[in-house]
């Protein structure tokens, strides 16, 4: 499947996005998002039987429009506009009422107000044009409600202006049209500049990254476009510059700030063998590095093209809302007309019917609800982002909340992922035989330990080794000397005593060395504990999670890092395709688990989880088979993304039931259920009002998650 992030404009509520996400599903081979927050569709389609002018053929035939480029908003013209016209307008209706004074001339006045009112429907000509297009297209929106309702007052207005040069005037509701109008323009001026505001995160990141390079060719600097970086290039960064993009130092150093990818304001001493990545900025030194990821493969665009997913992805709470937004629209207009039905059959004068149809079109918009979910979730993601851990849709950022089991890998995850030989315990052989037999294997290995030991042994001379083998989660095997060396735990070597036992219960893991199965020595080797990770424990057990830690060490070593950092919980001796099998074993309990690893080693189990969570150190955050990563490699921020996460959900509901009380409250109010105990009527002005305010109130209340104490 192909996938398309497309602009649209003409969307102006959660009815929109819902009618068009539905068109758009359709047709067969496609699957497709539509955000009102963002106005993006998010569309993955069969490239073998859909194309781009097809889906673009669906945008328009469903009365919207793609966008090529950002299109400049004139809202706060149209708004200045409409004020100008409106206060005159507002004031002939109105002041006479209270005292001032007005036309006295009802001819006069009628034909005043009426070339005042035009200026301001004018203004918010797209009610009309999109309204009634969605009308005819059997979808009425938000615009449709207000076309409606503000023709009905202005053309009963219109019959009055005429009816006072024939001696049959009547009260004029000009100034209904031109308030809400004006009130329902000033609230979507409010509403994109708090919107606007929800993707910052986004747009700061993309600052980040320089517009130039200055690539070293034939002894000389020269600054291209970043877009002409090759891989390869041996690229120069200047004191104070950024660089542009990911690589590794080949000469020079300096200290560089990598804030934008860890949260961490401390520079970073980066030297000759170190990678910089694109976006990070340089100190006061001066060095140059080869470039080995350009344009969107570096480590800045994969953040951003995750922050923008999951800020364009629906959480499963947003589509129940799309689909009540979906039938909202028409059941308003049926309420509407029920209502005024009712109050005509009770004897009602035309103008009290008028009000009450006006005043329930205009009150019931579901602007509120369709943004309630949206907001929330960009401005949860782009915090999320400045603090270093990346949601990779809105589902994972809504799921974690109900996270109570956290199962933590042990090795790079809660421990450096770094270990050293600590102890050599050779049997018949001297120490340095039993290291240079082990380094000669473990050379050929890629596991943690094994570097440990290749390290240790240094640039010594190495043995010749045959019939390499690695064993997942038991150990290494080969020849040298046409004799069988094996290095691993004991099950694999078959050798077990009591001095394996007392390097286990130290928090140490054994390695045990044999030469056609008779005992070569021990080699102890250790891994030491992250700083935070004993906090990172301690967080999550304030919160009421329960942490397990998952290894593949023996029982006597996990206890005894397990006991170092404070979890009780612990499953030992797992091997990687078993760890899956444990995190089934806790879903199966009811547990709502959340799994911790490197991402690799680790991906069958993270998969399994309800939620995958991969910590790492910037590079590896295109990880696909965790829902979260964590840039900082930091086991505190487990805690961080759940709170963040509570902290989304329950903005979320605030906003929602703000969205649904609101009409729940408002439809009745508008319909008149107190005019007949109390004769309280609701003027279409204030329902304007209401309506506008309670898309602003359901924004406003989402940024609050950016100053969110955590």
């Amino acid at each position: 499947m192909e996938k398309v992030i497309l602009k649209i404009g003409g969307m102006t509520c959660g009815a929109c996005s819902a009618y068009l996400q539905k068109q758009l599903n359709k047709k067969e081979g496609i699957k497709a998002n539509v955000n009102i927050a963002t106005h993006q569709a998010e569309v993955y389609y069969d490239s073998d039987t859909v194309t781009l002018s097809m889906i673009e053929k669906i945008v328009s035939d469903s009365g919207y429009r793609v966008i090529e480029a950002e299109e400049k908003s004139y809202l706060k013209y149209k708004l200045i506009a409409a004020l100008i016209f409106t206060i005159p307008v507002f004031y002939l209706c109105m002041g006479p009422m209270i005292g001032l004074p007005g036309i006295q001339n009802p001819k006069w006045n009628g034909v005043i107000q009426l070339l005042l009112t035009l200026p301001v429907m004018l203004a918010g000509y797209q009610f009309y044009t999109v309204g009634f297009s969605k009308l005819f297209h059997l979808s009425p929106n938000m615009d449709t409600l207000v076309a409606v309702g503000t023709l009905a007052s202005f053309f009963y207005s219109l019959w009055g202006t005429f009816g006072a040069f024939f001696g049959t005037p009547h009260h004029l509701y000009y100034e209904s049209t031109a308030v809400i109008i004006t009130l329902i323009l000033l609230g979507r001026f409010l509403e994109q500049r708090s919107r606007g505001k929800t993707g910052n995160a986004i747009r700061s990141l993309m600052k980040l990254s320089p517009k130039t390079a200055f690539v070293i060719k034939n002894g000389k600097e020269i600054e291209i476009p970043v877009e002409e970086v090759q891989i390869g290039d041996i690229i120069a960064v200047k004191p104070g510059a950024s660089v542009p993009v990911d690589g590794v130092v080949v000469s020079g150093s300096s200290s560089v700030e990598e804030s934008m990818l860890t949260g961490e304001s401390l520079p970073v001493l980066k030297e000759v063998g170190d990678k910089v990545f694109g976006g990070t900025l340089n100190q006061k030194g001066y060095f140059t590095f080869q470039a080995d990821k350009v344009g969107s493969d570096t480590v800045i665009f994969q953040i951003i093209r995750m922050v923008e997913d999951a800020a364009g992805s629906k959480a499963p709470i947003a589509k129940l809302a799309d689909v009540i937004s979906g039938y909202f629209v028409p059941s308003v207009f049926g309420i509407a007309v029920l209502a005024t039905a009712l109050w005509a059959m009770l004897g009602k004068e035309f103008e009290f019917l008028l009000q009450i149809f006006v005043s329930v079109l205009v009150i019931a918009c579901p602007c509120a609800l369709g943004l309630a979910t949206p907001t929330a979730i960009i401005v949860g993601t782009g915090r999320s982002a400045k603090m270093g851990i990346l949601f990779k849709n809105a589902t994972a950022l809504e799921q974690t909340h109900k996270i109570d089991t956290v199962v933590f890998d042990k090795t790079g995850t809660l421990t450096v992922g770094n270990p050293s030989v600590t102890d050599i315990i050779p049997s018949g052989v001297t120490a340095e035989e039993l290291i240079q037999c082990a380094a000669s294997l473990e050379k050929l290995s890629e596991h943690p330990l094994a570097d440990a030991i290749v390290t240790h042994w240094g640039n010594q001379p190495l043995l010749e080794v045959a019939n390499f083998e690695a064993i997942s989660g038991l150990g290494v095997t080969g020849t040298i000397n046409q004799k069988q060396i094996k290095i691993g735990n004991p099950a694999f070597t078959g050798v077990n005593s009591l001095e394996i036992s007392r390097l286990s219960k130290e928090g140490k893991t054994p390695l045990i060395v044999t030469r056609d199965d008779v005992l070569l020595g021990i080699i102890a080797v250790a891994d030491t504990i992250k700083e935070t990770a004993p906090s990172a424990v301690t967080a999550l057990k304030a919160m009421g999670i329960t942490p397990i830690m998952m290894t593949g060490d023996n029982e006597n070593t996990a206890r005894a890092i397990a006991n170092q950092i404070g979890i009780t919980e612990v499953i030992a001796e797992v091997l990687p395709q078993e760890k899956m099998n444990v995190i089934e074993t806790l879903k199966a309990s009811g547990k709502q688990v959340a799994m911790v690893g490197d991402g690799i080693n680790d991906a069958p189990a993270l998969t399994a989880s309800h939620i995958g969570i991969a910590i790492g150190n910037g590079t590896d955050i295109a990880i696909e088979s965790a829902d979260i990563v964590l840039v900082k490699n930091n086991p505190e921020d487990v805690a961080a993304a759940i709170l963040l996460s509570r902290a989304t959900m329950k903005t979320i509901r605030q906003n929602l039931f703000w969205a649904f009380g609101y009409n729940t409250l408002g439809i009745p109010l508008a319909a008149g259920i107190l005019y007949p105990a109390f004769h309280i009527l609701l003027n279409p002005m204030i329902g304007a009002l209401a309506m506008s305010l309670s898309s602003i109130s359901v924004v406003t209340n989402a940024l609050r998650l950016y100053k969110k104490k955590l």
